[in-house]
């Protein structure tokens, strides 16, 4: 048998190769496990590389901004392609609680921070919210579209609203023979109370001292009010004013029963006149990151004000 003749020069060269595969194959684990948000891997704008990676703005909160803040993200993705804005509603409240615990990086949100959510997140995070107006809301009173009625005022609505109201059938109002309705008692169709829409109602209709009756059909988002209303003749409901179909009409409102009542347009709103309108907010937990700074700047210019605009809101000025 031959014996075996080794090549010192050989086995150098092969340890060598043999160290780079190794290094390759190294660098490729780590990348993989490294992903960008563009690649595939989870994450919100805080775990984004800088240098063009691709940032995700969590945005959650306002039913009544949902379908605004969705125009707004496809938009915005012309303008900033790298940035990609998740929107999702589920209520103000449950958006503000989002912000709090760190899930999301801007609520929205159409009602004010209340005082416990300040001081909860100020124990969570040590910051203070940062709000953001970003435009108005005329919530609208909704009926059936073949319903008679063509206004209410203000103490009507809280009579039909409030646990010990006075009006709770059609001919309390002098309405008779809706077409396609079950009898006379009025369905009261309003949002849950973890809405801003719900809180803002309350307050600004059914008032502070009072609780609102217990058998309203409450609903989840302001789309599924108006669709309610819109397959029940005999019922009524709010939401915000981008919301309407043809399958309802929006009532004109008047501050007390008797005067002159105004429907809920860009004017009526900025001027006032309409009674029931609310400003929209978005929160940050303290100052906004950069590149969500700069999606709320653009909201707030002109572009982002004509696609408020254009969703049936009311923008911040009549430019």
């Amino acid at each position: 048998m031959k014996s075996e003749i080794r090549n010192p020069k050989s086995e150098v060269r092969w340890g060598i190769r043999l160290g780079v595969l190794v290094t390759m194959a190294a660098g490729l684990l780590f990348t993989g496990c490294g992903k960008t948000d563009s690649e595939g891997g989870g994450g919100s704008t805080s775990g984004a590389a800088s240098g063009g990676a691709r940032k995700t703005i969590a945005n959650v909160g306002s039913d009544t901004m949902l379908q605004l803040g969705m125009a707004w993200s496809e938009a915005y993705k012309k303008v900033a392609p790298e940035v990609n804005v998740e929107v999702t509603g589920g209520g103000s409240g449950v958006g503000i609680a989002n912000l709090i615990n760190g899930s999301a990086e801007l609520a929205n949100s159409s009602r004010a921070f209340d005082e416990k959510e300040v001081a909860d997140l100020k124990a969570k995070q040590n910051k203070e919210p940062k709000e953001f107006m970003v435009g108005y809301d005329a919530l609208s009173i909704y009926v059936h579209k073949d319903s008679p009625l063509n206004e209410i005022s203000m103490e009507q609505l809280a009579e039909i609203y409030k646990k010990d109201g006075k009006i709770r059938n059609w001919s309390d109002l002098g309405v008779r023979n809706i077409p396609g309705a079950k009898g006379d008692e009025i369905i009261v169709v309003s949002r849950q109370n973890n809405s801003g829409t719900h809180h803002y109602f309350k307050e600004a209709v059914i008032g502070k001292k009072s609780d609102q009756r217990p058998d309203t059909v409450n609903q989840n988002g302001s789309a599924d009010v108006v669709n309610l209303v819109g397959t029940t003749p005999n019922s009524i409901g709010y939401s915000g004013m981008g919301y309407k179909t043809a399958a309802v009409k929006v009532l004109k409102v008047s501050k007390k029963t008797g005067e002159p009542a105004v429907a809920p347009s860009i004017e009526t709103t900025l001027d006032k006149s309409y009674p029931i309108s609310r400003p929209m907010f978005m929160y940050t937990a303290g100052e906004p990151s950069d590149h969500v700074k700069r999606y709320i700047d653009w909201i707030l210019a002109d572009a982002g004000q004509n696609i408020l605009k254009e969703n049936g809101y009311v923008p911040l000025s009549k430019k």
